[in-house]
């Protein structure tokens, strides 16, 4: 049997002011055409299927057209919730999804989530773990010792009485670690992903007695512990850091008892790229290639280009985000930070920034201005 590994479609998502839905309808097309010329059993999908908890109707009407055509195939669905993702909304409907093969664990009811498909030696149980939490766990299980995330997982996983000796996977969308090591975050996983180490690790031994985990959470793709327990990472580049990952999509393929993971590589419609040099250089018509990529820009001029934007979009209409590394801002990056307030006030403080960032000296009339967005933002009173 075959199957397609799928997490983080972050359906609705948008990058800097350019919406992805166009891009995201591109690539799931490709993951469509892969799984009809793989003749691909079943799609796994681990989480954070859409980007809001309320997502938009552009992004629920490209998730429908998917699951439809997934349908239509004849490809068996099992897909569960992420972090990102609304529990009920994603749920809604899952009963009549089920007479389409659509099955879908939206929230931890006190039970894990199991199907059977195939028959015989080809028989694979799939198990569903949606995004859960600790407390979430403790409601369904008060008796047991549960203080961590991974004493949450590994309960419900206990709980279950899996058994060991048949083929299975299990879906999931938490945080895994490794021996002794985290996974590589991809940068774009949203608020929050930094700390969930601290409080959210679980280990990937509980995982053992499954023959592959397909995990959603972590954007770059990877394994962790071992090939069978991996991320496949979310199908498109979202934040600068991934600019150098190689998107994929796990082919996992069950052969009386024997696991084999392949990874199928994924182009996007419009890729990611980071420039860094001379705006002149990196304008040089000569030297341009695939206009139509999303850039982020980093100039090393030493003086500020008026409008930097939008002679760069002039050239790459899509440019995302403009920065700069030069002397001046490398002066700034070498500030003692916790000096930085000490005995000054607001007026001396925006002073001594605008001097390290510009150079010379703010004018009156743009202090004004800085002591105005002050007020507002309550970091100033009237009578300061």
């Amino acid at each position: 049997m075959k199957f397609l590994h799928l997490g983080d479609l972050h359906l609705g998502k948008s990058l800097g002011d350019f919406d992805l839905i166009e891009d995201q309808k591109y690539i799931l097309d490709q993951i469509m055409d892969i799984a009809k010329n793989e003749s691909v059993d079943a799609m796994l999908i681990a989480g954070d299927v859409y980007d809001k908890a309320i997502p938009s109707e552009a992004a629920t009407r490209l998730l429908d057209s998917f699951l439809s055509r997934l349908a239509k195939e004849g490809i068996i669905v099992f897909m569960i919730s992420g972090n990102h993702d609304s529990d009920d909304r994603l749920n809604y409907g899952s009963r009549l999804f089920e007479s389409n093969r659509v099955f879908v664990s939206a929230k931890y009811q006190g039970e894990l989530y199991k199907k059977t498909i195939g028959e015989g030696e080809n028989a694979v149980d799939v198990y569903l773990l949606p995004f859960v939490k600790a407390s979430q766990v403790r409601h369904f299980h008060p008796d047991a010792k549960i203080e961590s995330y991974d004493d949450a997982v590994r309960t419900v996983l206990e709980s279950a009485e899996i058994d060991g000796n048949r083929p299975n996977i299990l879906v999931a969308h938490q945080f895994v670690t490794g021996s002794g090591d985290d996974p590589v975050l991809g940068g774009s996983e949203g608020v929050g992903t930094h700390s969930v180490g601290l409080v959210e690790k679980i280990g990937y031994d509980c995982f053992d007695d499954f023959s592959y985990v397909a995990l959603g959470h972590i954007h770059s793709p990877q394994q962790v512990g071992r090939k069978e327990v991996r991320y496949s990472g979310s199908p498109l580049k979202y934040s600068l850091s991934e600019v150098h990952n190689e998107k994929s999509v796990p082919l996992i393929t069950f052969d009386k008892g024997n696991v084999d993971v392949r990874l199928i590589p994924l182009k996007p419609m419009r890729d990611m790229r980071h420039l860094k040099g001379k705006l002149r250089e990196l304008l040089d018509t000569s030297k341009i290639s695939a206009p139509e990529d999303f850039i982020y820009a980093t100039l090393t001029d030493e003086e500020l280009v008026t409008n930097a934007m939008g002679i760069f979009q002039q050239y790459y209409p899509n440019t995302v985000k403009i920065d700069y590394d030069n002397s001046h801002t490398r002066e700034v990056e070498q500030v003692d930070i916790s000096m930085i307030t000490k005995d000054l006030n607001y007026d001396d403080l925006i002073g001594d920034f605008y001097r390290q960032i510009y150079g010379c000296e703010i004018s009156e009339e743009e202090m004004d201005i800085m002591r105005t967005v002050a007020r507002e933002a309550g970091v100033l009173h009237e009578t300061d």
